[in-house]
């Protein structure tokens, strides 16, 4: 008997244990070949897409360099009524590796499903609230390196 495909929910929550796992080839497997990872409210000057499970393997290559993610401390989900599609909203927590500063995040994200596998993913992160985390809108453009990774 063949498994069932993993619904939008479940890739959302296998995506927050990857990125705790620090597994962020794991973490692009979670998408389509042909997925779609967008931030609608990234910067000037980051990507506001990414298109394709290799672009978004190489844009998180480093992540964990960058960032030491170690607990999500709050997480719902939404159901929609389109079961391939989740809006969630989490809080991550951890460190800034290169300033051992603390680091906590609130995320929202549309997260949609096609055959097992993240579709598109939408990703709302606040570069105001990243930058004072990082120590400022200088810091946030170094940290980012020319792509929008809080």
């Amino acid at each position: 008997m063949a498994e069932a495909p993993r619904t939008a929910e479940d890739l959302f929550h296998q995506s927050l244990s990857l990125l705790l796992a620090k597994d962020m080839t794991g973490y692009a497997g979670l998408w389509a070949a042909d997925g779609i990872f967008e931030f609608p409210f990234a910067p000037a000057g980051y990507p506001a897409r990414l298109t394709g499970r290799a672009a978004i393997e190489e844009y998180l290559r480093g992540y964990p360099d960058l960032l030491d993610v170690r607990e999500i401390t709050a997480r719902t989900v939404h159901r929609t009524t389109d079961p391939d599609v989740v809006v969630a909203e989490f809080e991550a927590a951890g460190r800034v590796v290169a300033t051992d500063r603390p680091y906590r995040m609130r995320y929202a994200a549309v997260l949609t499903a096609r055959d097992g596998e993240i579709a598109s993913y939408r990703d709302y992160w606040s570069p105001l609230a990243a930058a004072e985390v990082l120590g400022g809108s200088d810091a946030l453009a170094a940290f980012g390196g020319g792509d929008s990774r809080p």
